[in-house]
């Protein structure tokens, strides 16, 4: 595997460690600084509707500038709202929180692309491997984040000012690894010619089957996950015990990563797929059982599970849907797609386990985690040849 795919997967760990940071923090500071709890998760609402914000404009600025200088534009754009939070935190203002959530969700936007940069470095034969090495830094986050979370916690005299101090040196030590990864210009990886419609492409089966499991897999489990501070914290569990199921989802969501593109490779996107949403399904089932540490445990270990075997195998699944002189819409179309659901359950997280609790809300998501098994089941049928009519 060239080394470039190796230093887009530190990346991607950097990245996914401030994300677990913010998970475990942003919920707690919004439940401090709202006005009300039904705003405790608008600070992970805003942090993704930065992120949807970014999707098209990300794309297409890579598309002209190249991955790394959109890379490198996304990390400053993050340390830009990590100043912003900070002034916020010291101010105890609500809305000035809210505008440094944004920010970084816009640079966290374009680090989502990480996963198709790690796609154009590698030989086509290991595109799964590639999307699954990448994707696998998140392993090293799943450690480091909530450590950084627990311990910068308490740093200073304002609560959590620290964790964004952390998340700042998360950026730059990004900022310095990119100065030395090298990746292909945007003239050899975007290609040339004439596009198709974007219609005819988004209307494709395999497009809609990926994008399907793409924001099935992600919208269930952001909306379990961003409701899994609150709804421990409603029974009475520690912040330790908070920041340890998010790090044991995290490593379910990551570690997987190291073979499922083998996986796929070997079985098929779709039956991987199917996996996944089976997986979503007993994560809403182990959550009906009990609401005690290890309840929480199962439902979010199983959680992450069923989102790496929905997401990975649709991202290798979209690359099949889009010549290179198509990549940049298409990719953009998706990541919107994906990430505009992302932020819709990012935000009716926190009233929804407060008004439902835990059990109910994710009863809730069963049907939501069954709709791409359906949608390919459908694909199946419709594709299944007529059977002769045989005459009397």
């Amino acid at each position: 595997m060239p080394i470039t795919v190796t230093l887009l997967s530190l990346c991607q760990a950097l990245l996914v460690s401030g994300n677990i940071l913010l998970i475990a923090v942003s919920p707690l500071i919004g439940a401090s600084l709202a006005p009300s709890a039904n705003w405790s998760t608008a600070p992970v609402a805003t942090q993704w509707l930065g992120l949807m914000c970014a999707t098209i404009p990300a794309s297409l600025i890579m598309a002209r500038l190249g991955r790394k200088r959109g890379f490198v534009l996304g990390n400053l754009l993050g340390l830009v709202g990590v100043v912003v939070a900070i002034q916020a935190l010291r101010g105890q203002h609500f809305a000035l929180f809210l505008l440094a959530t944004w920010l970084i969700g816009i640079g966290i936007g374009f680090g989502q692309l990480y996963r198709f940069a790690a796609v154009e470095a590698a030989p086509a034969a290991l595109r799964d491997r590639a999307i699954g090495l990448v994707m696998g830094g998140g392993v090293l986050a799943a450690f480091f984040g909530p450590w950084l979370a627990r311990i910068s916690r308490e740093l200073g005299e304002v609560p959590f000012l620290g964790s964004f101090v952390g998340l700042g040196a998360l950026y730059l030590v990004a900022l310095l690894i990119l100065a030395i990864t090298r990746l292909p210009p945007a003239t050899r990886t975007h290609g040339e010619g004439t596009p198709r419609p974007l219609g005819e492409i988004l209307r494709q089966p395999t497009f809609v089957v990926a994008v399907s499991a793409a924001l099935i897999g992600y919208g269930v489990m952001n909306l379990a996950m961003t409701a899994t501070p609150l709804a421990m914290a409603s029974v009475g569990h520690h912040f330790d015990h908070v920041a340890a199921t998010i790090q044991w989802h995290v490593v379910a969501m990551f570690l997987p990563s190291f073979f499922t593109g083998h996986l796929t490779a070997r079985f098929g996107a779709r039956p991987m797929i199917v996996a996944g949403c089976v997986l979503l399904v007993a994560s809403a089932l182990a959550a009906q059982v009990e609401a005690g540490v290890m309840g929480f445990h199962t439902a979010l270990v199983l959680l992450g599970l069923g989102w790496n075997f929905t997401f990975l195998p649709a991202t290798g699944l979209l690359t099949e849907t889009y010549r290179p002189v198509e990549k940049a819409r298409t990719q953009a179309a998706n990541e919107f797609l994906v990430f505009s659901t992302v932020a819709l359950t990012a935000l009716l997280a926190g009233p929804l386990v407060s008004q439902l609790g835990w059990a109910t809300l994710n009863a809730l998501l069963i049907p939501l985690a069954l709709l791409p098994i359906a949608l390919l089941t459908w694909q199946r049928l419709a594709k299944a040849p007529a059977r002769p009519h045989i005459s009397d």
